[in-house]
């Protein structure tokens, strides 16, 4: 058996373990939801902010100690950075990689296939948050959640 040299987590054509890139979106996510600057972000981890893009972009790897201390800061759980991971990204993790247990056919990551790195998603949360009444918020909340759990609450209508 050939030993490969190590990627440090890296794929092959040495581009970021989409993995990396997943969890560094997470961390833009919320940190543009909060309204916090890259510099600020830095500055309260005791960091720069070009450490900071490039975790946002996956080029560094966020260790676990690192995700502890920004999990603190932007106010989320640990889960949240790994929230909506699909399978493709999930089988580009370094252990399917070193394993060679790929579950999911093999296709090109592309940032167009998460939800979470659209426009429209950030505005609708952005949106959420400026509710001021919280119960009714949570209330939208439920609704919303509700409704993407029953694909025929509303059959899809053409637009003709």
């Amino acid at each position: 058996m050939v030993e490969r040299k190590s990627l440090r987590g890296r794929m092959a054509n040495n581009e970021p373990n989409p993995v990396d890139v997943h969890v560094g979106n997470r961390i833009r996510l919320r940190r543009t939801v909060l309204k916090i600057t890259q510099q600020q972000l830095a500055k309260m981890l005791g960091l720069t902010f070009q450490q900071i893009q490039k975790y946002e972009k996956g080029m560094n790897r966020v260790g676990a100690s690192r995700l502890w201390d920004i999990s603190r800061v932007l106010d989320v759980s640990m889960d949240f950075f790994f929230e909506d991971m699909d399978a493709q990204v999930i089988n580009n993790s370094p252990r399917m990689l070193n394993t060679h247990v790929n579950m999911v056919e093999e296709r090109s990551y592309s940032f167009d296939d998460d939800p979470m790195s659209r426009k429209e998603t950030l505005e609708l949360v952005r949106a959420y948050y400026k509710i001021p009444n919280r119960k009714i918020a949570g209330q939208i909340f439920d609704l919303t959640v509700s409704l993407s759990k029953s694909s025929s609450a509303f059959p899809m209508q053409s637009d003709d």
